[in-house]
C-alpha cells in the first residue's frame, strides 16, 4: 500500500509539473515547484539541515578580501582564476576582473546580454554565456572580441584547448568554434530523456579531449578539434516506475587525474573512468549534484544528503567519511593541501582535514548559501562564491602553538562529529563498520558492464532539490 501511494504521489506530481510547464514556461518552474511542494507538505523542510555541533579548530581562518559582484537569481556561477586575476559575472549582464591579491576591481563591462552560463579563461580569452544562446569572447583588458549563436541559452563556462573555445548549450549539444572569430567548427549532438534536471553540468577538456556528463547517467569522450566521439560510458543506469524515480543525471563536470577521469550522477553512482578507452574500472552507490576533484592519489565528494568522502583513487575504497554536515547542501570539496574545503546553505565555510576528515575550522563568510568555490591565489586559500552575488577570498593556517601530535579530540572524536576513519587494514570490512541513520538505498545498480567494478554500500534514495528542478 505504501509503494501503491507513493508511485499514485509521483504520477500525480509529473501529471501537475507537465501541466503547468505548459501553462507557465520553463522561467517560473523554480516558484512552481516550491508553491506546490508548499501546498501539499506545508512550509516546514521535511529534511532539516544538521545542527552543526562546536568544534575545536586546529587552523586559523580569516577573509583576505570581500567584493559584492551583483546578484545570480537561478544561475549557478563559478569565479575563474587566470595570471593573478579573478573574473566574476552576474545576471545583469556584468563581467568583472579582480587583483586576486587583494580583491581591488580591474575593470567590469556590461556584456548587453543576462550572463547564464559563467565565465571560463583561456587562450588570452575571458568566455562566458548567455541567456540567449550566445557565446562571447573578451579579451583580458576587457574588449569584446567576438560572439557566436549556439542551439540554446549557455548553462556552464565555456573552455578553451590548442584554438578552439568549446561551449555547452542547455539542450546539451556541445559546440567547437573557433577561438580567432567564433565561427562554428563542430557541433556534438545526442538524444536525451524527456524529463531532465536544469543543472549547470559543464565539461572538461584535457589531452585533446572534452569530457561531458549527460542525463540518464553517460559520460561521453569527443575530439576536441573535430567533435567526433572517441567513446561512451556509463555511470548510473536509471532505475524506478517514474520518470522522477529515474532520473539519474550527470550534474557536474567530470575531473580528470593522470590517467582516470572520474564522474559522479544524482541518483546514480561515482565511477574512475580509463580515459583510453572509456571501461569503468571501479564504481560506487553515492550520489552526488555538487560534483567531485581529486588530488594526492584521493578523490572527494560530497553525497546528496551531506556526508563529505575521501576514496582511494585507485580503488574506490573510503578513506574516511564526514557525517555531520547532513542536508546542509554541501559544495563540490576543494582541496587545499593538507585540508579540505566545503561550503554549505547557510554560508558557512567547513574546512576538514585530509587525513582523517575531522573538523579543523570553520568560517561564516556569508547569510547566503555559498554557490562555488575553487582553489585560490596561495596553498591555504580559496576563493567562494554566494548565491547572494559575495565573493570572498578566504584563508586557513595552521596555529603557531599547536603541537606536532594532534590532540586527542581530533585522532579519536566524538560521535556526533559523523567522522567514520577506516584503517587500511579494515578498509575491506567498510560496510560492516559504518553505522548509518538514513533510509534504505534506491541507488542505481551496476550496468555489469565491468566485472571488476568494486561495489560499495548504497547510499540513501534522495528527492530533487532546490536548484535542481526537473525540466
Amino acid at each position: 500500500m505504501r509503494k501503491l501511494n507513493t508511485t499514485f504521489r509521483s504520477v500525480v506530481y509529473v501529471w501537475w509539473l507537465v501541466t503547468m510547464l505548459m501553462l507557465s514556461g520553463c522561467s517560473t518552474l523554480t516558484e512552481l515547484r516550491q508553491d506546490f511542494a508548499d501546498r501539499v507538505f506545508g512550509r516546514e523542510p521535511p529534511n532539516p539541515p544538521a545542527e552543526l555541533q562546536e568544534i575545536k579548530p586546529t587552523y586559523n581562518t580569516r577573509v583576505d578580501w570581500s567584493v559584492e559582484t551583483g546578484a545570480t537569481e537561478r544561475y549557478d556561477y563559478t569565479p575563474a582564476l587566470e595570471a593573478g586575476a579573478v573574473y566574476m559575472v552576474n545576471t545583469a549582464g556584468e563581467l568583472t576582473k579582480l587583483d586576486a591579491a587583494n580583491g581591488k576591481q580591474l575593470w567590469r563591462v556590461n556584456v548587453g546580454e543576462r550572463i547564464s552560463g559563467g565565465v571560463g579563461v583561456g587562450g588570452g580569452m575571458v568566455m562566458l554565456g548567455s541567456a540567449k544562446g550566445d557565446v562571447l569572447a573578451y579579451d583580458y583588458a576587457g574588449k569584446a572580441l567576438w560572439k557566436a549563436k549556439v542551439s540554446s541559452e549557455v548553462l556552464s563556462a565555456p573552455r578553451y584547448f590548442d584554438g578552439v573555445v568549446i561551449a555547452r548549450a542547455g539542450n546539451s549539444h556541445i559546440f567547437g568554434l573557433d577561438a580567432a572569430n567564433g565561427e562554428r567548427k563542430w557541433v556534438y549532438e545526442r538524444a536525451t530523456p524527456a524529463l531532465t534536471l536544469r543543472s549547470s553540468a559543464g565539461l572538461v577538456v584535457d589531452g585533446g579531449a572534452v569530457y561531458a556528463g549527460y542525463a540518464g547517467g553517460k559520460m561521453v569522450a569527443i575530439r576536441a578539434d573535430n567533435g567526433k566521439l572517441i567513446w561512451e560510458a556509463t555511470v548510473a543506469q536509471p532505475k524506478g516506475v517514474t520518470e522522477i524515480e529515474r532520473i539519474a543525471d550527470i550534474t557536474s563536470a567530470p575531473f580528470v587525474d593522470g590517467p582516470l577521469v572520474y564522474a559522479v550522477a544524482y541518483q546514480g553512482k561515482i565511477v574512475a573512468v580509463d580515459r583510453r578507452n572509456g571501461k569503468v574500472l571501479w564504481g560506487r552507490d553515492i550520489s552526488s549534484y555538487t560534483g567531485l576533484s581529486a588530488e594526492g592519489g584521493r578523490v572527494y565528494t560530497a553525497h546528496t544528503l551531506g556526508a563529505v568522502y575521501a576514496m582511494d583513487y585507485e580503488t574506490g575504497r573510503t578513506y574516511w567519511r564526514q557525517g555531520a554536515l547532513t542536508n546542509r547542501r554541501v559544495s563540490m570539496p576543494i582541496p587545499l593541501g593538507d585540508l579540505i574545503a566545503v561550503g554549505d546553505l547557510e554560508g558557512y565555510v567547513h574546512f576538514l582535514n585530509r587525513d582523517d576528515g575531522a573538523f579543523a575550522a570553520r568560517i561564516k563568510v556569508d547569510s547566503d548559501a555559498v554557490m562555488s568555490m575553487i582553489a585560490g591565489n596561495s596553498s591555504n586559500q580559496v576563493i567562494v562564491a554566494t548565491r547572494g552575488g559575495g565573493l570572498y577570498a578566504i584563508s586557513a593556517s595552521s596555529i603557531a602553538s599547536q603541537s606536532s601530535e594532534k590532540p586527542e579530540a581530533i585522532k579519536k572524536p566524538a560521535p556526533k562529529t559523523g567522522i567514520q576513519i577506516v584503517p587500511e587494514q579494515d578498509r575491506s570490512e567498510l560496510e560492516k563498520t559504518i553505522i548509518e541513520t538514513e533510509q534504505p538505498s534506491q541507488a542505481p545498480s551496476d550496468s555489469g558492464a565491468n566485472t571488476d567494478s568494486i561495489m560499495f554500500k548504497k547510499e540513501p534514495d534522495i528527492s530533487p532539490l532546490p536548484g535542481l528542478e526537473p525540466q
